[in-house]
């Protein structure tokens, strides 16, 4: 039972974070693909990146592109899915929201959908298996207040490889204000000069 549960789970985050069953690759021999799929999936791409390196405008026209080609297939759970998509890298750069595009769906989403969505809203866990996905994990601890210190270096760590600037900042200013908290100076100033680094100002 734990071995399909944990098949199950990482299934799940391939659905939501790897796009896989909104793209849908035409096998040897059969029909061409639509190009609305490969459209969803470039854009869908294109805007998670875009957004976590901080580039919000074009992380938005991504975005709208990817909804509108979903939107012409007439389903609310692949449009619902697309939301999350969203919701997942805002809850990886700590930006938190009850995921009002999802929500507006919810009612004609699909169970996977809608487990997702309780996953971010903290009700339920999931296992990551990528830097994404453990970015997001450790956002959805740390809106709980679960998140331990482990996991905030590991947050930063994984930001600074990946080259994404708005979860890194995000990161690095819970840090900031731990070090502050507990009074270490040198800390803090070390933080803040990687901020300020990060940021463009250093």
């Amino acid at each position: 039972m734990a071995v399909r549960a944990r098949h199950e789970d990482q299934a799940a985050v391939k659905i939501f974070l790897l796009l896989s069953p909104i793209i849908i690759s035409g096998c040897a021999g059969g029909p061409a693909t639509p190009p609305w799929q490969e459209n969803a999936k470039f854009s869908l791409d294109s805007f998670q990146q875009a957004y976590l390196r901080g580039d919000t405008r074009v992380a938005e026209a991504e975005f709208a592109r990817a909804k509108s080609e979903l939107q012409s297939t007439g389903r609310a759970d692949l449009v619902a899915r697309a939301e999350l998509i969203r919701c997942a890298a805002r809850a990886a750069s700590l930006e938190f929201d009850n995921c009002p595009g999802f929500e507006k769906l919810r009612a004609d989403a699909g169970a996977e959908e809608v487990a997702y969505a309780e996953y971010l809203a903290g009700r339920v866990e999931r296992t990551p298996s990528d830097d994404f996905s453990k970015l997001v994990s450790y956002g959805v601890k740390l809106k709980g207040g679960k998140a331990i210190p482990a996991e905030i270096s590991s947050a930063i760590d994984i930001s600074s490889g990946q080259g994404w600037r708005r979860p890194l900042l995000a990161w690095l200013g819970v840090q900031e204000r731990r070090a502050e908290a507990a009074g270490d100076r040198d800390a803090t100033e070390r933080i803040r000069r990687r901020i300020a680094l990060v940021s463009g100002a250093g």
